[in-house]
């Protein structure tokens, strides 16, 4: 399959485009570098993205900004980051991107752990995870030619290590990748828990 993926040169990104390459032809797309360049909280640059990578045979976004912060301390700014680049900026793929996408293709979006196990000061990252999960549930219902479908990661032992947390309860980068494989299999409207594809 011709597989574009968003957020390719990311931790997991490049987990994901490392367990696809093998079988799949991988075109990788970020925000500063990758084969194609895209600004996920630009339509624009979305609908651009697309017309230059054509026709393919599956999205996946490992893409999306928004910021843990204390309650008390979420201004407006911090819900449109997470709403206008997290949420819409995935949903666009499905949105915008449909037409490009072959007959039993799919898309495979990212939520995170964080929609069903928050934590203190993940609010706004929490709000976008469920969207996109209650998004992809929904539109499944409608949508028939492709196949839609959402990756909830766990906290990635990469990341916890960069940020000086202790790591020993995260999934690493290529375990987490399993579950976008999966998607790619026949599964539609479902949220993938990493943890049960590890």
């Amino acid at each position: 399959m011709k597989i574009l993926i968003i957020g390719a040169t990311g931790t997991i990104g490049k987990a994901v485009a490392q367990t696809l390459s093998a079988d799949h032809q991988i075109i990788r797309a970020g925000y500063s570098d990758g084969d194609v360049r895209v600004d996920l909280g630009n339509p624009e640059s979305i609908r651009e993205m697309f017309a230059t990578t054509g026709k393919v045979d599956a999205v996946i976004s490992t893409a999306g900004l928004a910021g843990f912060a204390p309650l008390a301390q979420l201004q407006d700014s911090d819900y449109q980051l997470a709403l206008n680049n997290k949420v819409m900026g995935q949903i666009n793929l499905i949105r915008l991107g449909s037409a490009y996408i072959t007959d039993g293709g799919s898309v495979t979006l990212t939520s995170g752990i964080l929609s069903k196990e928050p934590i203190p000061g993940s609010a706004s990252i929490a709000m976008a995870n469920g969207a996109l999960e209650s998004y992809v549930l929904a539109a499944a219902l409608e949508e028939n030619r492709i196949n839609l479908n959402v990756v909830a990661p766990a906290f990635v032992k990469e990341t916890m290590e960069m940020m000086g947390m202790d790591s020993s309860t995260g999934i690493s980068a290529a375990d987490t990748a399993r579950a976008y494989a999966e998607a790619l299999t026949g599964h539609h409207g479902e949220t993938l828990d990493v943890r049960d594809h590890i």
